[in-house]
């Protein structure tokens, strides 16, 4: 089983090239906010227990994402692997996942992080706000308070995982394809 994180800033590409690696290698998509939309809506303990936090205003421990996150591994064993996206955030989110995966006899085989400049953010953002209808990607302010936060919070997390030498920082500008090659070399390397 090989597991992948794979990060960016909003507007990096994560979703269109997480859709190619998942399709590609066989992998299954880990999103926190979707495990935590279907586990609620299945109204099973864990989802009824995060609805009621949520409905409180308040965020869901990491216990419980992490054991949304178990159940999700146990519910596929026959996956290649898992792409986590948006999970880990923090140093302790990211030693609970260790934790986690080595209880399944498994852990994460890289670290993909997507780098694109600013000034390129901004741009690909605003020209998605046009069609997306999503508010927050048609203010440039708003868009670069997003970067800003993404960069302070998820750098902790490629600090934790740079000391097992798994962090691969990829260029995330040129072509769709250009990009995705070059994640695909960097998880064939470590997958032969």
């Amino acid at each position: 089983m090989f597991n992948i994180i794979l990060f960016g800033p909003p507007g990096s590409g994560k979703g269109t090239q997480s859709e190619k690696l998942i399709a590609t290698y066989g992998l299954k998509h880990l999103s926190t906010g979707d495990l935590l939309r279907t586990e609620i809506s299945k109204q099973t303990p864990l989802g009824l227990e995060a609805k009621s936090i949520m409905d409180r205003g308040q965020l869901v421990p990491d216990e419980v994402v992490i054991e949304m996150i178990s159940s999700a591994l146990d519910a596929n064993p026959q996956a290649n692997g898992f792409l986590f996206d948006g999970f880990p955030r923090t140093v302790a989110q990211s030693e609970a996942l260790d934790k986690l995966l080595q209880l399944k006899n498994t852990e994460i085989g890289v670290v993909l992080a997507l780098e694109v400049s600013e000034e390129e953010l901004v741009h690909r953002l605003l020209n998605r706000g046009l069609t997306s209808g999503r508010s927050d990607d048609n203010n440039e302010s708003v868009i670069k308070a997003r970067i800003s936060e993404y960069r302070s919070k998820t750098t902790v997390v490629a600090d934790h995982y740079s000391q097992f030498d798994k962090v691969v920082h990829i260029k995330g500008e040129g072509t769709v394809d250009q990009i995705f090659a070059s994640l695909c070399s960097e998880i064939d390397q470590r997958l032969s």
